[in-house]
């Protein structure tokens, strides 16, 4: 049971808590009976503001409208003067711009007069929509094409004001290459001033855009092709003017550069090849026989001569038509020069017609610019061709000589050349290869004949030693140029004339794809031809000289001097291909001529032999026949002696070597001879003038010989 004190104490609290909420109670009637008046008097207010509202759009709306209405009419007002305007600007167009038109795109106009053009051009596309049968179209129409006229016409002036010919030194700078330098230096052509070619470049762009007209296109490159032309002409100039009196074949800017600056080498002159070829020229006409003529001089003085001094002699007869020779060689170099000079010309001419014309265009119209050039320069290299051929007709193979160089230079020029006209028609492209095929056939034909052509007439004697030396200076060009000839004979499959089998692996349908060793072996065996041939006439030739020892020495001289030539160029590996013992053979020859010679001297030494001697006893007193038997033996040796002396002191042999291997072993067997012959006698009282026929010591024996072949003796 819950004691009485603690139940009024909780009574207590509740009733306080009771009074509480009442309170509470009693204010949250008293606010929500002021908010319902507050919400009652917004009402009230947001009522009349609706209507105010209500009245204000009523009043607003209409004069709104009103003002969208008239600002609309002021739009259309403004359009419409606005269209009248630019309308009526069309029918003022043609005297606005009369004077611009009039005056041209000259003078920096151009982009003013562009602007006109403009104009004109809008003119004419309102009136042809608008109004076509007005007559303003036809004076804008007019002015238009009398605009483009003017362009067109700018477009031609400014072309042939600035497009000047490449000068021959930045060609030959351009062209020429320095093996010295890792880096090549590349020369930039330039053909137009930037500022030039920036307008024509512009007016281009309009042409091909607004002007419709693709006629500029063949102002473009006939003007530039007549350039190019000039160019390359002017480059046969300069070696024509500078090279015969200076010898100056490469670009004299490159003598003006700088003390530091690397100088180019000048190219390399096929001058050696005009030197040979007047060779040829001799060994074609008498197929290795020399020339044509007799001689007043003796056989052993036709060999001294020519055998001792056939070089001065060469230089001499060089000397003599060397103005000739250069004129032509200047031609072969200025030709090689102009086939590379064509080549960067055309490459600069594409890099600049790619800004100019079309993209579409440019392959048709490079194509245009370069064929007066490429026409020329094909055409030149005809005539080289028909040079030959004719040539060749009179048995005169010299030519294939220039042709060398000439097609050495178009076959490593083909790949760039392919590169440069690719694009262009197939009769272009193929002008080149024609043209290489052409001199590979009158080559190879030239080649052919030249070893197979025989003389008809009795040459000179003296002529034979030049000749080896004609012959082999031949065979040395022909080195030089190896792959070329090796080329030319490979084109016209000679396989079957020199008795080459052919393997499929080495031929395909293309000459130009033989391969190198199949080529190799082809003029492996032409030299070796060549060099037979030389050998059988040089036999010919020898059978005319009727003392054998003098035949001897003069096949000996040529076996050696052909030898020694071929030892010191690099024809005796080329030899090798087709003849390995080719060494060895010429050497057996040598020996046999030495041989041959050796035997001259028999009617010297057969006097010191024991032939016929008479058998000597001590202190027997000889009859009148032994006494007359040992006279005989030292007269013969004495007589055989001068007489041989005599004749071979005037013969010579150029080789030193081999001059000093003859005397020291003829030298030998005759002195070892006459000194056991003078033994056998010293004791023989055969006379009672012995100095009579004792007419040598030893040594002076020894001394005469010495001096064989010494002319200067």
């Amino acid at each position: 049971m819950i004691p009485t004190e603690d139940a009024s104490a909780r009574k207590r609290e509740i009733e306080e808590k009771l009074k509480q909420e009442q309170e509470t109670l009693s204010f949250i009637r008293e606010n929500l009976e002021k908010s319902d008046q507050l919400t009652k008097g917004m009402v009230s207010i947001l009522s009349s503001f609706e209507s105010r509202l209500m009245q204000l759009e009523n009043s607003i709306i209409p004069v709104h409208k009103q003002t969208e209405n008239l600002q609309r009419l002021q739009e259309n007002v403004d359009n419409t003067l606005s269209c009248m305007d630019h309308v009526i600007s069309y029918y003022h167009v043609a005297k606005e711009t009369d004077r611009i038109i009039r005056e041209g795109p000259t003078g920096g106009r151009l982009e003013e007069y562009l602007a006109c053009i403009a104009k004109i051009q809008k003119a004419v596309e309102y009136f042809q929509d608008n109004n076509p049968d007005s007559p303003e179209l036809n004076t804008v129409k007019a002015r238009f094409e009398k605009g483009k006229e003017l362009l067109e016409a700018e477009f031609r002036n400014l072309l042939t004001r600035f497009s000047k010919a490449v000068p021959p030194i930045l060609i030959l700078d351009a062209i020429t290459v320095d093996d010295e330098l890792e880096v090549q230096e590349e020369v930039m052509l330039e053909h137009l001033p930037e500022a030039a070619l920036q307008d024509i470049i512009c007016i281009s762009g309009w042409l091909v855009e607004y002007g419709r007209n693709q006629d500029f296109m063949n102002v473009y490159f006939q003007i530039r092709s007549n350039q190019l032309d000039r160019s390359i002409k002017g480059l046969k100039d300069h070696f024509r003017k500078n090279s015969a009196s200076s010898g100056v074949l490469y670009s004299p800017a490159v003598q003006t550069k700088r003390k530091d600056t690397p100088t180019k080498k000048a190219p390399k002159r096929p001058g050696t090849i005009r030197k040979a070829q007047n060779l040829l020229k001799q060994y074609s006409q008498h197929g290795l026989d020399g020339k044509k003529g007799g001689s007043n001089l003796t056989p052993m003085e036709d060999l001294d001569l020519r055998v001792k001094h056939h070089s001065e002699a060469l230089n001499e007869k060089h000397g003599a038509a060397s103005g000739k020779d250069d004129v032509l060689d200047i031609e072969i170099d200025s030709y090689i020069h102009c086939i590379s000079a064509f080549v960067k010309l055309a490459q600069s001419e594409y890099a600049l017609l790619t800004e100019i014309i079309p993209e579409h265009h440019q392959k048709k119209t490079f194509d245009s610019l370069i064929q007066e050039a490429l026409d020329n320069l094909m055409l030149e290299g005809d005539n080289i061709v028909s040079a030959a051929r004719r040539a060749i007709m009179r048995h005169d193979y010299s030519a294939v000589l220039t042709i060398f160089p000439i097609l050495k230079h178009l076959k490593n020029s083909k790949s760039e050349f392919d590169t440069t006209l690719q694009g262009t028609a197939a009769s272009t492209k193929n002008k080149l290869p024609t043209l290489i095929t052409s001199m590979e056939t009158i080559g190879a034909k030239a080649l052919e004949e030249t070893i197979l052509t025989r003389s008809t007439t009795c040459p000179r004697m003296e002529q034979s030693t030049e000749l080896t030396s004609n012959a082999i200076l031949f065979l040395q060009q022909l080195l030089d140029f190896h792959e070329t000839a090796g080329a030319m004979l490979a084109s016209q499959v000679l396989g079957d004339t020199y008795n080459i089998p052919l393997d499929p692996r080495e031929t395909s349908s293309s000459a130009s794809n033989y391969s190198s060793d199949f080529s190799k072996r082809l003029l492996s065996t032409y030299i070796c031809k060549v060099l037979g041939n030389l050998q059988l006439n040089l036999l010919s030739k020898s059978k005319v000289y009727e003392d054998s020892a003098l035949s001897a020495i003069f096949l000996h001289n040529n076996y050696n001097y052909i030898l020694k030539s071929l030892e010191k160029s690099d024809l005796i590996g080329l030899v090798k291909v087709t003849e390995k013992k080719a060494e060895v053979s010429y050497r057996e020859l040598i020996e046999q001529q030495i041989q041959m010679y050796q035997r001259s001297w028999f009617r010297v030494t057969e006097h010191l032999t024991d032939r016929n001697m008479p058998v000597i006893q001590p202190y027997n007193k000889l009859k009148d026949k032994e006494r007359q038997v040992i006279k005989d033996k030292f007269k013969g040796f004495n007589d055989g002696l001068d007489e041989l002396c005599k004749t071979q002191k005037g013969w010579a042999i150029p080789d030193k070597e081999q001059r000093d291997f003859i005397r020291q072993a003829q030298k030998r067997v005759v002195s070892e001879g006459y000194r056991a012959f003078l033994h056998r006698c010293a004791n023989i009282q055969f006379t009672k003038n012995p100095e009579k026929y004792h007419k040598y010591r030893p040594e002076q024996v020894e001394e005469m010989i010495e001096r064989l072949f010494d002319t200067s003796a």
